[in-house]
């Protein structure tokens, strides 16, 4: 299996998963919310049940009397309710209240919590029947919520958290493993690379001293545009050996190394191809690597003539920043790059060229996010050309 195809697999797994572990969230608070309103009705007939045995206490005998508290309004340990009788006097059960509570600051505390319970559940009315045989009301009952109920309520809730914690730390695990088996790719592949470079290299240099006795060739400067190149063949070799490894960042001349890879790319591409240098004066100095800022520098001057076509301008610019940071911005006049891909530039594999690997901007990014520890970013308004910025730390 090819290495795109295991990542392609793997993301379908994880939106598998993603979709399984809301389709069990979802069933697991539809089914508890079913229980929690039979639950809910149970308790309701508990407590409409205990409203029925104080009527059956206000009109029944001493043993009658008995049963009904002993056996029915005793046995409500759970369900936390207050009784307000007639004459305004309250009675509570199962609810925590301190006992060294004054009469006053008592009835205060459970009018308090009549107000609570009504928001929930209207209460359940007390009435009997005098000795006259006339129905007549002696106050209500009001209830809330048991202890189990109330856990029960939060029970689906918690348990999404935690799926959905267990979700987060999975998806980020993936990534994590994702990332790392990238990594593992692009450094196996860079010092292979760098090593295959090595010995076509050492064979054109001794080339080169031979083409060197050549009158005829040496008239012509062949040998030292063959020089040209194996430098420029070394410093690749050498860009592709630093991947993997953290590069010495030493302070260099921005303007200097810029203007090195402006001056090799030049004679190289067209002569419609304008570079516009809007620098300052005196030199500015940065914490860099030269040979991979280049590739950087590259990789963004190859992109804007891709994007121009045979002419254009790049416009360079370079400027001290806040923070001691550089800041340096490549601009272009080509075609611009769509709203809707904009955020796609960076991401390994994205390309819009019929033949490219989508590996330069990512390469950037890397490059000056992880080895310089700076920031890239790009800006681009349809048909009105591409800047590209680059933030990296002063020396």
């Amino acid at each position: 299996m090819q290495v795109s195809e295991f990542y392609k697999d793997n993301a379908k797994l994880k939106w598998v998963v993603l979709i399984a572990s809301v389709i069990i969230s979802i069933g697991s608070i539809y089914y508890t919310n079913i229980l929690v309103e039979q639950l809910k009705e149970r308790e309701r007939a508990q407590v409409r049940l205990f409203a029925r045995a104080i009527e059956y206490t206000l009109s029944e005998s001493d043993d009658a009397l008995l049963f009904v508290s002993e056996e029915i309004i005793a046995k409500n340990n759970s369900i936390p309710t207050i009784w307000r009788n007639a004459e305004g006097q309250l009675n509570y059960r199962n609810i925590d209240l301190p006992e060294d509570l004054s009469p006053t600051r008592l009835n205060r505390i459970l009018e308090s919590k009549i107000l609570e319970m009504e928001k929930d559940y209207d209460p359940i009315p007390v009435n009997y029947r005098n000795s006259n045989g006339e129905l007549e009301n002696y106050g209500a009952v009001y209830y809330e919520h048991s202890f189990l109920l109330t856990q029960l309520l939060a029970y689906p809730y918690i348990q999404l958290t935690a799926i959905a914690v267990f979700g987060i730390i999975s998806f980020l695990a993936f990534n994590y493993s994702k990332e790392a088996e990238q990594n593992r790719v692009w450094v196996g592949l860079a010092k292979e690379t760098a090593h295959q470079l090595g010995t076509p290299i050492s064979s054109l240099m001794a080339w080169t001293e031979v083409l060197r006795d050549d009158p005829e060739l040496q008239r012509k400067g062949i040998p030292e545009e063959l020089d040209k190149d194996i430098r420029k063949l070394k410093v690749v070799t050498e860009r592709f050996s630093s991947i993997g490894s953290a590069p010495a960042l030493k302070p260099e001349p921005v303007v200097q190394t810029v203007n090195n890879v402006v001056n090799y790319l030049r004679p190289r591409l067209s002569a419609k191809i304008r570079f516009i240098m809007d620098v300052p004066d005196d030199e500015i100095m940065a914490n860099i690597h030269t040979p991979l800022f280049e590739w950087v520098l590259e990789n963004l001057f190859k992109n804007a003539v891709d994007s121009m076509g045979s002419s254009g301008t790049i416009t360079v610019r370079i400027s001290r920043g806040v923070a001691d940071k550089v800041l340096l911005e490549v601009s272009d006049t080509g075609k611009g790059i769509p709203a809707a891909i904009l955020k796609k530039v960076f991401r390994p594999g994205f390309t819009t060229k019929k033949r490219g690997w989508g590996l330069g901007l990512a390469l950037a990014r890397r490059i000056i996010e992880n080895y310089h520890e700076g920031r890239i970013f790009v800006r681009s308004t349809g048909d009105q050309g591409t800047t590209f910025r680059i933030e990296v730390k002063a020396a």
